[in-house]
Order: C-alpha cells, then sequence, then structure tokens
C-alpha cells in the first residue's frame, strides 16, 4: 500500500443530515488544518479518548504523521465542509501481518452526532480494499462509546479483545458483505431524503429573474407558484424591477426578508455561477435552474458553489419542478398545465416528455405526488428521486423518462428496492443509434448503450415501456388492478369475433398465454356462441350473460387476467342491453385483473368508474391492452421471485490474479491482448475450466506436446492453433487445426502456419481435443458508465450468424444465473426439452459466476471472450478464450458519493 495525496477533491457526499462534505487524501499542505482539528476543534475529552490522554504535544504529533512527507503503508482521509477540515480518518500497515492496518480517527466536537466519522470510514474501508488491505485494527478505550457505535453500526462484523480497559477492534474487509452493503444504503437513503426536503417540501420559494413581462420564463413559474396556493413566503428577485405584478421585488437574493429554502434561477446562463453562489453564501439549500445553455466555465462554477454551500440542485435546462402535497403546494414549473394532486411520483430528463406525460396522466385521472424535470442532471437523479418516492409516505407509483446514467449500479441497486414496494416504470429511450446520439446531444451526457439498458432495467424489476403511450397504458393498469399470477393466462371476450381475433393475436406476440377453457361456460352464453378462448359472446350478448361470463371467468383456475373487448351495436342501442353497462356494474377489482378494450373510445387509455366506485382500465386498441397486461405479468414474475443476492465463489485467488494484471499493464502500460498461457493463468486464478494448454515456439516443441496431450484428447486427437500479438479471431484468419491424430498431422500443420504467417508467428498453443456438446460464449465488456456486462449465448462459429445472446450487468445474482439461461432461444439445447439430455446447468453457473466476480474485481479486464464453452452433462470446458487488458482506475459504484456530471468535469 502506498500514499496517494491528489491535490484536489477526491469526492463529495452527504453527511447524515444532508450537509455535502468533500473527501479527499491529506497532503502536506493540510497540515495546519490537521493542528487546528485537534488543537482547536477537538475537547479535552475526545482528545483524551482519541490518544487516550491528553498531551500537548498530540496534535502537532498527529499533525506531523499525517501530514509529513508521503511514505508507503500510510493511508489518511480528510472531510471538509467548506473550507474547514472537519474529521479525519486514517489507516497504517502494521509489520505482521502485511494485509492488517492500524485504524484511526478523529472529528471535530460540533461536528459529532452526523455521521462523519462513519462517512470517512466508508472511504477509508473502500481506499484501503483497493491498496490490499483485507482487516482494520483499532485500540480504543472500553469508555469510548462513540467510537464503539460508529463500529457496530458500519455493517461489517467486528471482533472485540477486552485487555485492562481497553478494546481491540479488529474489522475484516470482506468486498461482499452484502449486510455492509445494505448498511451503507440505508445511510445513504436517509442522507438523501434529509438533503432533498428544502428542495421537494420548501417552506419558502424565491424566484431569480422574475421578469416584469407576461410569458417570460421566470414571470410564469412565479406565477403558477401563486396561483397554484403554495403555503410558504414567495418572493421575486429582480435587480431591475421594484415590484413584479403589484407585489414587491428585490435587487437580491441577500436582500430578501428572509433566507428561501429554495430558489428557482431563470437567469441568463452567464449570470447562473454568481446567482448560484449568492445563493448558497445566504443560506440557501436547493436550487431549481431552470436556464439552459451553460458552457463548460459556467456549469463548473454551478457545481462548485453547490457543493461548497450544501445545496442540492435540479437541472440546468429544467422544466421545474411540482409538489402536490396539500401541506405544500408548490408548483414551480413552466408546462403548460397545473399537475393534478395524487400518488405517481414522475421525473423526466425531457421537458418535453414531461409535458406530454403530465398532459396524459390528466386525461387518464391520475394525479402526481411530485413531478421533477431533472434537465441536464448535474446533481438530483433519478436515483435520488427514487429514494423520496420510497420515503415519502404518498408515492404508490413511479415513472421516469431518463436519457442517461451517472451510477447505473448504485441506481439498479435502488430500483431493485423500491420496486418491491411500489411499481417503477419508465421509457426506454435512445433504443437506436440515432435516438442515442439525439439522447446524447439533449442532455449533455453520454448516451446509454441499449443492451446494457436493457439488462439495467430487467435486473432492477424495472417496467420498461417503448414510447410515453405504452408508458401510460402500462401505468394505468398497474395503478388500478391487482398484479396477475406469473403465468400470465389470459381469458379473451368479444362480443365479435373479428376484435377478439385481434386481440388474442396481441396477446400471444406480446408473450401472453391464452388457455383452453372449459365448455361449460357456453350455458351462460346466448345460441352460437363460442367459448374457445377467444371467447365469442356475439353480439346478441345482454348485460346479465355478460355478467354471469365475467364471474366465472374471474373463478376459473386456469385464468390470470380478463380482457374484454366491446364494439358498439345497433342491437345494443336498440334494446338498451349495452354489454359496457354490465362492465361497468360490476366490481374494478376482482381476484385477477380486468382489462377494456372498447373500440369506439376516443383516447388511448382512460379509466371507467365501475359500481364499486374503483377504476377499471379502458384502451381503445387490444395491442395496447395486450401490452399492458404483459408488463404487469412481468412485474409479478419479478415479485414472486424472492431478493436474490449477488453469486459468489469462495475459492478465487485474487492475489495471483492481481499481480498477473499488474506485471502485464506495467510492462504493457498502453494495454493489449494478453498472450495464451497468461490468459490461461488468470483464468485459473478464479476457477474458470480452461482446457489443458501448452505453448509452443517451434515444431519439434508442438509435436511433443501433442504426443503428451494425446491422450487426453476426445479419441486421442489435439488441436493446433497459431498465435501472434494483436490476433484476435483465429477461425477467421485460418489459423487453427483440429482432430490432428497423428504426429505428421501435427507437424504438417505447424509447418504451414510457418508458411502461411511468416515471421508474424510467434508459435502456437497445443490443446486437447474435447468432447462434443453444446457450444456456448461466456464474455465480458466494461463499460466506461455502466461497469461490466456478462454475456451468455450460442457458441462457436454460429455465435454472430444466429445471434442468441444474453446479457446481465454485474454483480449476477442467482436470479440472474437462472435467467440467463432460460432466456436464450436455444435453451432447449441446454435444459433437455424434446427427449435431449440436460447439459450440467451447475457447472455453467459456476462459469458465469467466477466470470461475473473476475470482471467485479479488476475493472482493468476490458474485455473477455470465453467461445466456445462447451457444455455437457457432466461439466463444462473452455476450449478457446482471449482477454484485453487496459488500465482503469478502481471504482466502488456503492461507495457513498455525489455524482460528478461531465460538463462540471475540473471541480
Amino acid at each position: 500500500m502506498s500514499a496517494v495525496r491528489p491535490t484536489q477533491t477526491d469526492a463529495e457526499a452527504l453527511l447524515a443530515d444532508g450537509t455535502t462534505v468533500g473527501i479527499r487524501p491529506l497532503s502536506p499542505d493540510d497540515h495546519g488544518a490537521v493542528l487546528e482539528l485537534h488543537a482547536e476543534g477537538m475537547s479535552q475529552d475526545s482528545l483524551r479518548m482519541r490518544f487516550f490522554g491528553v498531551s500537548r504535544n498530540a496534535p502537532k504529533q498527529a499533525a506531523d504523521r499525517l501530514c509529513g512527507p508521503p511514505r508507503t503503508g500510510l493511508l489518511a482521509l480528510g472531510a471538509w465542509a467548506g473550507d474547514e477540515l472537519i474529521g479525519e480518518a486514517d489507516c497504517e500497515l502494521l509489520d505482521e501481518p502485511a494485509e492488517t492496518a492500524e485504524l484511526a480517527l478523529a472529528v471535530a466536537d460540533r461536528w459529532h452526532h452526523r455521521g462523519a466519522a462513519t462517512l470517512l470510514l466508508e472511504h477509508l474501508v473502500h481506499a484501503a480494499r483497493a491498496a490490499g488491505v483485507r482487516f482494520f485494527e483499532a485500540d480504543t478505550l472500553s469508555g469510548n462509546r462513540a467510537v464503539h457505535r460508529v463500529f457496530a453500526h458500519l455493517g461489517l462484523p467486528v471482533e472485540r479483545r477486552y485487555e485492562q480497559g481497553e478494546v481491540r477492534v479488529r474489522v475484516p474487509l470482506d468486498e461482499r458483505d452484502e449486510r455492509y452493503r445494505s448498511a451503507v444504503d440505508e445511510r445513504g437513503r436517509r442522507a438523501d431524503v434529509a438533503s432533498l426536503t428544502t428542495l421537494l417540501r420548501p417552506a419558502s420559494v424565491a424566484v431569480v429573474g422574475a421578469s416584469r413581462r407576461p410569458g417570460s420564463v421566470g414571470r410564469t413559474v412565479l406565477d403558477k407558484i401563486r396561483q397554484g396556493g403554495f403555503a410558504g413566503p414567495v418572493r421575486a428577485v429582480n435587480p431591475h424591477a421594484g415590484e413584479v405584478d403589484g407585489e414587491p421585488a428585490y435587487p437580491s437574493v441577500r436582500a430578501l426578508p428572509e433566507v428561501p429554502d429554495l430558489a428557482v434561477l431563470a437567469v441568463p446562463a452567464d449570470a447562473v455561477p454568481g446567482v448560484a453562489e449568492e445563493c448558497g453564501a445566504a443560506g440557501v439549500r436547493a436550487l431549481v435552474v431552470l436556464t439552459s445553455g451553460l458552457g463548460a466555465q459556467e456549469a463548473r462554477g454551478l457545481v462548485r458553489a453547490c457543493r461548497r454551500h450544501s445545496m442540492r440542485l435540479v437541472g440546468p435546462n429544467s422544466l421545474g419542478m411540482a409538489q402536490t402535497d396539500p401541506a405544500v403546494r408548490l408548483d414551480a414549473e413552466f408546462g403548460g398545465a397545473f399537475p393534478r394532486p395524487g400518488t405517481a411520483g414522475v421525473a423526466v430528463q425531457s421537458g418535453g416528455v414531461g409535458i406530454a406525460l403530465l398532459q396524459r396522466l390528466a386525461w387518464l385521472g391520475v394525479g402526481v405526488s411530485s413531478f421533477v424535470s431533472l434537465g441536464d442532471k448535474y446533481d438530483v437523479s433519478g436515483n435520488d428521486l427514487l429514494q423520496w418516492w420510497e420515503s415519502d409516505g404518498r408515492t404508490d407509483l413511479a415513472l421516469l423518462h431518463l436519457e442517461s446514467f451517472g451510477s447505473p449500479r448504485a441506481f439498479a441497486r435502488t430500483a431493485r428496492r423500491v420496486t418491491r414496494t411500489i411499481p417503477v416504470l419508465t421509457v426506454d429511450a435512445g433504443r437506436s443509434t440515432a435516438g442515442r446520439r439525439g439522447a446524447a446531444s439533449h442532455t449533455a451526457a453520454a448516451a446509454t448503450p441499449t443492451v446494457t439498458r436493457e439488462a439495467l432495467f430487467r435486473q432492477a424489476g424495472i417496467t420498461a415501456t417503448r414510447s410515453i403511450d405504452e408508458l401510460v397504458a402500462a401505468a394505468a393498469l398497474l395503478h388500478a388492478q391487482p398484479p396477475p399470477a406469473p403465468r400470465g393466462a389470459v381469458a379473451v371476450v368479444s362480443n365479435a369475433g373479428g376484435i377478439g381475433i385481434l386481440a388474442a393475436d396481441a396477446c400471444a406476440e406480446a408473450g401472453l398465454e391464452l388457455p383452453e377453457l372449459p365448455a361449460e361456460l357456453g350455458g351462460v352464453l346466448p345460441p352460437g356462441a363460442s367459448v374457445r378462448n377467444p371467447v365469442d359472446t356475439t353480439a346478441a350478448v345482454n348485460p346479465l350473460e355478460l355478467t354471469n361470463l365475467l364471474r366465472a371467468l374471474e373463478n376459473e383456475l386456469a385464468v390470470d387476467a380478463i380482457l374484454v373487448c366491446l364494439v358498439p351495436t345497433a342491437l345494443g342501442a336498440s334494446t338498451g342491453q349495452d354489454p359496457v353497462y354490465a362492465l361497468l356494474e360490476g366490481p374494478a377489482r376482482r381476484r385477477v385483473p380486468i382489462v377494456a378494450v372498447l373500440l369506439d373510445q376516443q383516447v388511448p387509455v382512460c379509466y371507467r368508474t365501475c359500481a364499486d366506485g374503483g377504476a377499471l382500465p379502458a384502451y381503445s386498441d387490444p395491442v395496447a391492452a395486450a401490452r399492458a397486461l404483459a408488463h404487469a405479468r412481468d412485474r409479478a414474475r419479478w415479485l414472486a421471485e424472492p431478493p436474490s443476492p449477488p453469486v459468489d465463489a469462495p475459492d478465487c485467488d485474487r492475489r495471483t490474479a492481481r499481480s498477473l494484471v499488474d506485471g502485464y499493464l506495467t510492462a504493457h502500460p498502453g494495454g493489449g491482448w494478453l498472450d495464451p498461457l497468461s490468459t490461461a493463468d488468470l483464468l485459473e486464478s478464479y476457477g474458470l475450466p480452461l482446457t489443458t494448454t501448452v505453448w509452443a515456439r517451434d515444431e519439434p516443441t508442438a509435436s511433443a506436446a501433442a504426443t503428451a496431450l494425446r491422450n487426453l484428447g476426445h479419441e486421442g486427437k489435439v488441436a493446433l492453433k497459431a498465435y501472434w500479438p494483436g490476433l484476435v479471431h483465429k477461425s477467421a484468419a485460418g489459423a487453427v487445426r483440429t482432430g490432428l491424430a497423428e504426429d505428421a498431422e501435427v507437424r504438417s500443420a505447424y509447418r504451414e502456419f510457418m508458411r502461411r504467417f511468416g515471421a508474424e508467428l510467434a508459435g502456437a498453443v497445443v490443446q486437447p481435443m474435447a468432447a462434443p456438446g453444446v457450444e456456448l460464449l461466456a464474455g465480458v465488456v466494461q463499460d466506461q458508465v455502466f461497469g461490466p456486462l456478462i454475456v451468455l449465448g450460442l457458441g462457436g462459429t454460429a455465435t454472430d450468424v444466429l445471434d442468441d445472446r444474453v446479457a446481465r450487468l454485474a454483480p449476477l445474482s442467482e436470479r440472474d444465473l437462472t435467467t440467463m439461461v432460460t432466456e436464450l432461444r436455444s435453451a432447449p439445447l441446454l435444459l433437455g426439452q424434446r427427449g435431449g439430455t440436460a447439459v450440467d446447468l451447475a457447472a455453467l453457473r459456476s462459469v458465469l459466476t467466477r466470470l461475473s466476480l473476475l470482471a467485479e474485481d479488476f475493472p482493468e479486464l476490458v474485455e473477455a471472450d470465453l467461445n466456445p464453452v462447451i457444455v455437457r452433462p457432466d461439466g463444462a470446458l473452455c476450449v478457446d478464450a482471449r482477454i484485453r487488458l487496459e488500465r482503469r482506475p478502481s471504482f466502488d459504484p456503492y461507495l457513498r458519493r455525489l455524482r460528478r456530471p461531465a460538463a462540471a468535469e475540473g471541480t
């Protein structure tokens, strides 16, 4: 472990009360701040607890040790609130064992009980793990209750040994301790909610840039806040006007009669940083920046001001936000309508999408709990709002439109927890190349690759739709109806055969089952009706007959949902027996969800009120209804699966793997493809089953290796594979010869490689031929934003032709291991269906597990391709592999820190 002392802030994070602090390694320049922390910031009692006594020299000795010349074995982090050092945490390697470091903590007295020590310790754990430390040890006084509480609530196991009034504490730094990650999650959620309170439930608001001109952005927002009935003071700030619409206007934020919790900024882009700094200095705790077009300098200034003064930020380029809580009633956005109060949380990056979504929700009759237009998302993100909605006691449905992700794995972890209690729906924006390009330019953020985003949504249990209309259609069902059974078996009922057939087709195309229905159902229908699924009641069906049919289907165990398609007929109109009335006179909520398709309906989806006062989702098109049912079925399947922790394998040799990776990158600073033997060694260190591989630099060595391996090969045969640095696709290059049974064949193949590839040839690998089985591809791609993506698909030469692949983001869970196999189109080959023999699924799961762990532990592994992995009933064996390494920084996606927007880099 070596000391690392960068000069700029490494991270910003939230304390338990929502205060923003910066965390970075201490440097020699911090000597005075460390001395002041110990000498002035800590009481005599605190110093006694820290140093086991009171010495006048102790503060200086601590500053000298922590801020002296850099030395191997010391890590020291400081937490800063503005320019004040409020605490430090450090560890230093002990002589024995080399994996153990001595830990120390100190926090200024006035910052006690705000989570500073725990936050520092979390960041020190991250830094120490990256440096190879596996254990912390610390000596504490038995009476030091504060530090013992920190250890007790940290989430890591703590071993204690008592000796003469002192306690020796030992903490194992297990990288995959789920209890620790959950504890960090909960601390992060509480801090996040605390920091968002002044944004989403402010007691007072100021609009900076409120113009006297009606129709301007600032004036529109000011008018909507006042007209919406906001409960607290609303102030206009305009240095060029003494009043706005008959109310006083103030020249600056400093001139306001009280400090507002929230300031909404509608000022020119070049003025944004200065106004933000003024707001922060005055004590404002949250900003909504409506201004667009900020350059890099303005972006850096805005973020710097927010972090320095602990202000949460929505935007810039935001439409605004709204909070419909009756105690707040804040509408601070410039959309065309007032959001209707309700229980749906809405967050969008695009203001246009936000306007359209609010309009459609209003048509549907679904109100919102809070609405936030995230804009360019410099700070507050979808992850923040999910945690707010999880905790606000009002929200029971979350709707998201996200074009980019700052910390996808942290978002997925939050969403995976939130979706257990409320449905989370999103529009999957930017699926096409053009769409991704547009998303990047629109949000000033990196576009998200489609496959990784799809994997993120699937693993997190998020309902991903393809349009705003589909999002609203699915939300209408999930908001008003009980979930179906995970099987998703639908009974389709219609009073016109043609529309019933179209609805049945739509259900089948959406992946829903249409079970056979009992013939006895025909007894409640008019003559000529068909009780096959879809059920054709004929146009002669009367309300009583339809009521009896729906009651019978509701009690039919083979049915998980009911889709009723009704068209208006002259028969029903003339007799007053319109079947729609029968549908509405029954209950809206039944044992199974029920939806209607009404072809004469003018809007895509709306609610019809039933006799019990409940809402029945009604669609104008059967395709929309079927897709909504499919989304509800998928959510039911997600909820039916118990939470699944990340997989682990206990026998991975991380130390050997680290030495190999570091050694390669030291020799090849620019990165590159590992040679065959290094590839084999790296895979072996994680227990990945690569076939026996022997390196041969010349023809005689290849011959001798083939002789030694022939008895290990299938039917006594071997394979010969040419190699030179940079060779990736061996088969395409003609660099593979298989089924070599005789020494002459091996020698001939090697000579052919020499003739064909000449001086480029570095040698060849010799491997025993593997017995036949199902050939699969298992691979890794490291995404700069999303982290490692694990891919499984049909392998061999057919992999690119058939394109049968699935992908999941690491870390994989037990559930992922199962669904990755079952979602392949070629799954029947693996599961032994249609009379075949199932492959060894446990061995395949082990390959995926170990590949996921390798990719997680080594961000330097930017690409890995195990192809083919041959799976058989008696195991799995990889017969070819390639791995590419690049130097990448260690990144813990679960470490608590505020995101750094790309537009504001350099803050």
